[in-house]
Formats: C-alpha cells, structure tokens, sequence
C-alpha cells in the first residue's frame, strides 16, 4: 500500500501535455485543485492507452442500459483544455496505472504508481505495483472525455509516420529502409 498518495478529487484541470520537440518529447500528466499542482512523467504509450481506455469506459456506460449516469459522447465544447503545462516539477515516473469507475460519485479514477526498481525487474508481470508514492485522480465524466481527446491529440502530434517502412520521420531526417515484410 503506498505510503504517500497525492489525491485529486474533482480536480480544476488534468490534461496531458509534453516538453521538448517531437522525437524528444516527454510526456506528463499534471494535474491542478486550487494552488495544489502536480506532474507526473509517463510513456507515450502509457498516454495513448489510457486516453483510449478512459473513451472505452465512458462508451461503454454510455451504451449500458438503465445507466443512472448522463456520460457526454463527445467532449464537452466548454471543458476543451488546449493550454500549454503549467510550471512542470516532476513529481515521479510513472510505473504502472490503474482505471476505474466510481459509480457513487459518478467519476473515472486514474492512479499512477511512482516507478520503483521491482517495477524495473517486473516490467512485464501482472502483479500489484510495488511503488510508495501514488497519484490518485478522480474526474466527473465530462472532464474523462476531454482529457481522453486532449490526450489523443497530443500522442498524434508527434513525428509523422514514413509511408514506405512505417518508422517515425525525425526532424533532422530519415534513412528509409524500404518497406517491411
């Protein structure tokens, strides 16, 4: 069990955002309540996957029939986050993550454990995280669905794709091996 959680309920904003230039960008996902700011370093896989997990939950409760919960289809025009990071200071790296519902108060709750080197040894395991340090974030539907396109379109921006061999397209060049079979 962590021994130091930063919790987050119905947070002022959480958005995923990077540092750098494409093909050197770090990825972090900060998130604000009042002055209480923090950020968090993760993969950019790790923010694909949960960006197309939170649209998996909220499309599935929205389809559910006799679901108490109103769960927008598409991100609410009013809580659209494109502003740039805030003042990052890094918080941890993230390790593994964890989603779910809250049908009580009616929010995805996001938590993030602090890589620790049992991670490092277990990166491939299905096992409980390890780590002490733990961010707990809990957000209404409405503000799961914006951060899940925010986040989308922050991973899609990256170095674009070479048609030919499928391998990213760096900004100083790419030597193209040709098609991969």
């Amino acid at each position: 069990m962590p021994t130091t959680v930063h919790e987050f309920n119905w947070p002022d904003r959480v958005v995923i955002g990077t540092i750098g230039r494409p093909g050197e960008r770090t990825f972090y996902l900060q998130v604000r309540t009042g002055a209480q700011l923090a950020s968090i370093a993760l993969e950019k896989q790790q923010a694909a996957l949960v960006a197309e997990m939170i649209d998996k939950i909220l499309d599935e409760l929205s389809t559910l029939e006799g679901n108490p919960h109103s769960v927008p289809t598409h991100t609410p025009v009013e809580l659209v986050d494109n502003e740039p990071l805030e003042e990052v200071v890094e918080l941890f790296r993230v390790g593994s993550m964890n989603l779910s519902w809250d049908p009580t108060m009616a929010q995805v709750v996001l938590e993030a454990y602090a890589l620790d080197d049992a991670d490092i040894e277990e990166e491939l395991a299905q096992q409980e995280p390890t780590s002490d340090t733990l961010l707990r974030v809990q957000m209404p539907v409405g503000m799961a669905r914006a951060f899940a396109k925010r986040t989308g379109e922050i991973v899609a921006a990256g170095r674009p794709i070479c048609a030919l061999c499928g391998h990213p397209i760096n900004p100083d060049g790419h030597t193209c091996a040709g098609p991969e079979l």
